[in-house]
């Protein structure tokens, strides 16, 4: 009797809650107190009182316009997990259980606001590597601390701080409490971000239970062309100096300038009216000040990361490589650097053990094709001779597939050495603007870039599992790298952008459906690129309506055209942000 009193005990035990915790599960609505102006109408353009912002999301929000928002790559998206938490729906709050152990796996968080549902993981699982595909409200895990529930959140998309167009980019990170005072729900949280903030950032929301109605709160979205009579390709923006709304809160409200744009020192009782140094001035001049470049942590380890059904990407220090496998074998975009061959075979070898049959390079660069000898090699392509019975009468490594002005870069045919050996030329060349492939029960695009990176870029369409891999027409680790004397220019990299955007369809609320591996850095969704494609054809623009007024390189350079995207895409080695301008420059006063 004794034992089994002690064993029911440990069974009653082990149905109750650990000590302290709270259920946190209902529905509840936003208690709005006096940050009610923020968020139902919105922050008025220029506002940035009492924000740690850093000199480059000042100028980010000073160049934004408002109808961008009405492009059809925007239109659909919606609030990142830090602000949506501020908007006017409400929240329902559920748990999923193990069917087994009854042990809470996941606390669920379903936002009325945009129709987003967030998973926190509480069964210790480990965050992704970096490379995984981010989403609007990222990938976060949960804890108990005492009464109190801690969610640490990262894999989130470039949002907003603040919807006046400050901006909160793809590498900042987000700490939750959650703490529950009867019917109320208390939301502190902490957004650290190394490229637009200076200081973590932390905000409080209130939420009351909600006993008496059932709101269902849907956002259904399709986007559509709201402005059909916009250029192609054109995105809303003001250039430096002539956004004439930033005045109108401060002309309002009779702050000082100074305390009006924001930084860490405006958060602080200690603060006192006095010009702020290295600060961009509405005029759009800027004083000298040292961007604090925001890196990519470097990562020496070669990912796999599934992307769709039987297609992965191959993420590492040398760039990524697209893996497609099945029945007929393996087919590889680009192959990085030859330094990396073996650490490929080895992530390769995690995948499938059918044999290397196809290699497609979407640029001559080393980063694309010097692993192209040593993996060759280890595959075979079957042909078939002229009344050969079976399909086994030759095998002379693995197919690689290019644009024929890649042969031309790495064969070196005006009697140069060249730099590459010959096992790593393309065996199959095409000149048109695309060449088709069907393998593996998978219709494959190769579509010819022209002027981009170089002459011979090419971008790869995976039809039936809705993937792309752009080479380095999209990177997410520098400014575009236009190689002007081997035919590159600035506008072929919008074109190309802005092709990747006509493939693409989003599944929801602009994240998912196509995604999108880049030359390097993480896996992307449409959103992702549309970002990127902003930020190329704004600095365009920038520059052209400077070479209108006639200024020199060194004047361009000093004026700093890519100010606000500096700490993102500037600290490459080797492509620096001057090597950016200058290329761009020279493409966009080439005569042609």
């Amino acid at each position: 009797m004794r034992r089994v009193l002690v064993l029911l005990s440990q069974a009653l035990l082990a149905a109750v809650p650990a000590l302290a915790q709270q259920d946190l599960t209902g529905e509840y609505i936003s208690m709005f107190h006096e940050d009610q102006p923020e968020r139902i109408p919105g922050p008025a353009l220029g506002d940035y009182l009492g924000l740690p912002i850093s000199d480059a999301a000042r100028a980010y929000a000073e160049a934004w316009d408002a109808s961008r928002m009405t492009l059809k790559e925007h239109q659909c998206m919606v609030h990142v997990a830090p602000y949506i938490f501020r908007g006017p729906g409400p929240v329902r709050i559920w748990q999923e259980k193990d069917q087994e152990t009854q042990e809470v796996t996941a606390i669920k968080i379903y936002h009325g606001t945009y129709q987003q549902t967030r998973t926190v993981w509480m069964d210790g699982r480990p965050h992704p590597p970096e490379s995984a595909l981010h989403t609007w409200m990222g990938f976060s895990t949960g804890k108990w601390e005492g009464d109190t529930l801690t969610v640490y959140t990262t894999h989130m998309k470039q949002g907003w701080l603040r919807r006046n167009g400050l901006p909160e980019s793809d590498r900042a990170t987000l700490t939750e409490h959650f703490i529950k005072h009867g019917d109320i729900l208390t939301r502190m949280s902490m957004i650290t971000d190394p490229v637009y903030l200076t200081e973590p950032l932390v905000k409080t929301d209130d939420f009351i239970r909600n006993t008496h109605l059932d709101v269902n709160w849907i956002w259904p979205c399709e986007p559509v062309e709201e402005v059909v009579t916009r250029a192609k390709g054109a995105v809303p923006h003001y250039l430096p100096g002539t956004n004439a709304f930033l005045k109108e809160f401060q002309e309002t409200v009779h702050v000082p300038e100074t305390a009006q744009r924001g930084g860490a020192q405006t958060m602080y009782p200690e603060f006192k009216t006095m010009p702020v140094a290295g600060v961009r001035t509405a005029s759009g001049a800027v004083q000298p000040v040292r961007i604090q470049q925001s890196r990519i942590a470097t990562d020496s380890e070669i990912h796999v990361i599934p992307v769709r059904e039987n297609i992965y990407v191959l993420t590492g220090p040398g760039g990524n490589v697209t893996v497609q496998v099945g029945k007929q074998g393996i087919l590889l975009v680009d192959t990085m650097s030859g330094e990396s061959s073996g650490r490929v075979l080895a992530a390769i070898a995690k995948i499938s053990s059918a044999s290397l049959r196809y290699i497609i390079n979407t640029q001559s660069g080393p980063d694309h094709t010097g692993g192209n000898a040593a993996l060759r090699k280890t595959g075979r392509m079957v042909f078939a001779g002229p009344g050969a019975g079976a399909l086994t009468d030759a095998a002379e490594g693995a197919a690689i597939i290019a644009h024929g002005e890649v042969l031309k870069r790495m064969s070196a045919p005006t009697g140069q050495q060249s730099l590459m050996p010959a096992a790593a030329w393309p065996t199959e060349t095409f000149f048109g603007d695309e060449h088709e492939l069907y393998f593996n029960g998978e219709s494959i695009q190769i579509l010819h870039q022209p002027s981009a990176n170089t002459d011979g870029d090419s971008i790869v369409y995976f039809r039936r599992s809705d993937v792309i891999s752009t080479g380095d027409l999209f990177v997410l680790n520098s400014f575009p790298m236009i190689d002007i004397e081997k035919g590159g220019s600035l506008q072929g990299i919008i074109d190309g952008l802005n092709r990747v955007l006509d493939i693409a369809i989003p599944e929801f609320n602009e994240e998912g459906g196509t995604l999108i591996v880049p030359g390097h850095g993480r896996l992307c969704d449409e959103a992702d690129v549309a970002e990127y494609r902003d930020m190329v054809t704004i600095i365009r623009d920038r520059i052209e309506a400077m070479l209108k007024k006639r200024m020199s390189l060194a004047e361009i350079k000093a004026a700093r055209p890519a100010f606000e995207y500096e700490p993102l895409y500037g600290s490459t080695p080797n492509w620096s942000t001057d090597q950016f301008i200058e290329a761009a420059y020279k493409s966009l006063t080439r005569k042609n």
